[in-house]
């Protein structure tokens, strides 16, 4: 949560001023064993002049040029799209900081001294993935999984960021493909992102109430091309005009989300997609692949029934269902109790302060729901358009109808994305980590299955 922004310490000589709010959110960490990581906010901001549209803060690339709040670090990112903001000591729990301080480099964005400014601050849990090899594939008959040539009980090994060649010959990457799972051509370019070097992952899929944050700061254009029109499968009731968009499910993980609509979102907040190969990474970690694993790390999954639903979901609901073999939503069966239907739950229902990581059905960095709950929509390996894919973050804007604009970014067509993780409706083998059923999967329409995730390199 982000409070009220204050522009403080204007300094009209070299044109800058700080923006001054308090920041705090729940289930915080950072460890210096097993993972090594932590998660953080990675925090941006909009402005808009008078009379005129949103646009992205540039902010100082220098850490030192923002005050970080006692007990956190500040990273600002090279580019002056945003900063991260975690734990600077490790601990767990929940934070809550005031008076955080990101200095806007308001000349840089052509504002002058004297305009009357609107501000906006946004902030996205995300999760710190480290350096580091990896295994694809996990040695089991998930459809279409990784392997390293010829044994397809094999997992293959991403030691580096290197180019990888895929083929018929010993120590290839390889996988059958049924069509959906790609070409099984290559080679995978040096310049698409792997895996091994260290990324940030956003912790919860996109929410509707994020969704809906983002919609406020489009044009009118803009929104038309963005807004989503379907209803049902717990989509929630939206309403209201473009700019002042509402929900009344903000914490659920928004479905209806295309592929453009995912790639806009990813553009606008400065992240980007990510690609099939971090999806594993930030499922399976450094551990050796375990066959037919789901994201927790483990073969074992809650059963297929119906899950209750304790407390209106106004955000604070929880699943009282047996869920300890391995939290997760799929199967296509009604929730009983809070809103009841099928359909998504909220992101993270299934973690609390004291759940382990099968218990929370959370990745081995704490990535959450990477099985079930909605479709992931990664870049693949397995045509061209994704494999031309370079890893570019977004600059904060968009194209006058509200599209991503990066290059070497699968397009609206949604030729180059693929899915991957399963969903609400999904049969259970969907949800292994290591499935590619649908990996190179083309599909431009929006469905009540279709969630987004972004990531970014720092």
């Amino acid at each position: 949560e982000v409070g009220a922004v204050t522009i403080t310490d204007i300094n009209t000589s070299d044109d800058y001023a700080n923006l001054q709010f308090d920041i705090s959110w729940d289930n915080s960490w950072k460890v210096n064993t097993g993972p090594t990581n932590w998660d953080a906010a990675w925090v941006f901001a909009k402005y808009r002049v008078v009379n005129g549209d949103w646009a992205h803060c540039t902010l100082s690339s220098t850490d030192a040029d923002h005050t970080a709040p006692t007990g956190s670090t500040i990273d600002a990112a090279a580019d002056g799209k945003g900063i991260f903001i975690y734990l600077s000591e490790v601990g767990s729990g929940s934070n809550d900081w005031n008076g955080a301080k990101l200095r806007w480099n308001y000349g840089d964005d052509a504002v002058a001294d004297d305009a009357t400014v609107t501000i906006k601050i946004f902030a996205i849990e995300m999760v710190y993935v480290p350096t580091g090899a990896f295994y694809v594939g996990s040695g089991g008959t998930e459809s279409s999984a990784f392997y390293n040539y010829p044994t397809t009980t094999n997992a293959y090994l991403i030691s580096n960021e290197g180019a990888i060649t895929v083929g018929e010959n010993e120590d290839n990457l390889y996988y059958d493909s049924i069509t959906l799972g790609g070409d099984r051509t290559g080679p995978i370019p040096a310049a698409f992102p792997k895996g091994y070097n260290a990324f940030y992952c956003m912790k919860y899929e996109i929410s509707q109430g994020q969704y809906v944050d983002f919609l406020n700061t489009l044009t009118g254009t803009q929104d038309a091309t963005r807004y989503m029109t379907e209803t049902g499968y717990r989509h929630g009731t939206w309403s209201g005009d473009a700019g002042s968009r509402t929900t009344t499910t903000p914490d659920r993980a928004c479905n209806y989300l295309n592929w453009a609509d995912g790639a806009a979102y990813s553009d606008w907040a400065g992240l980007r997609p990510m690609t099939e190969l971090e999806f594993e990474k930030a499922c399976r970690g450094t551990r050796s692949a375990v066959a037919f694993e789901y994201a927790w790390g483990t073969a074992t999954v809650c059963p297929d029934a119906s899950l209750t639903i304790s407390g209106t979901e106004d955000g604070t609901e929880t699943i009282t269902t047996d869920v300890s073999a391995g939290a997760c939503l799929y199967g296509n069966n009604a929730h009983s109790g809070g809103d009841e239907g099928i359909g998504p739950l909220r992101c993270g229902i299934f973690a609390t302060g004291t759940s382990t990581r099968v218990e929370a059905g959370a990745t081995y960095y704490g990535v959450m729901e990477m099985s079930g709950n909605l479709w992931e929509r990664p870049v693949t390996l397995g045509n061209t358009d994704g494999r031309a894919f370079t890893g570019l973050n977004g600059d904060g804007e968009l194209t006058t109808d509200g599209n991503a604009d990066v290059t070497y970014w699968p397009d609206t067509t949604a030729s180059g994305s693929g899915r991957r993780g399963g969903n609400w409706i999904c049969v259970v083998h969907y949800l292994r980590v290591s499935d590619r059923d649908n990996a190179a999967y083309v599909d431009a329409d929006r469905y009540y299955d279709y969630g987004f995730r972004a990531v970014r390199t720092q």
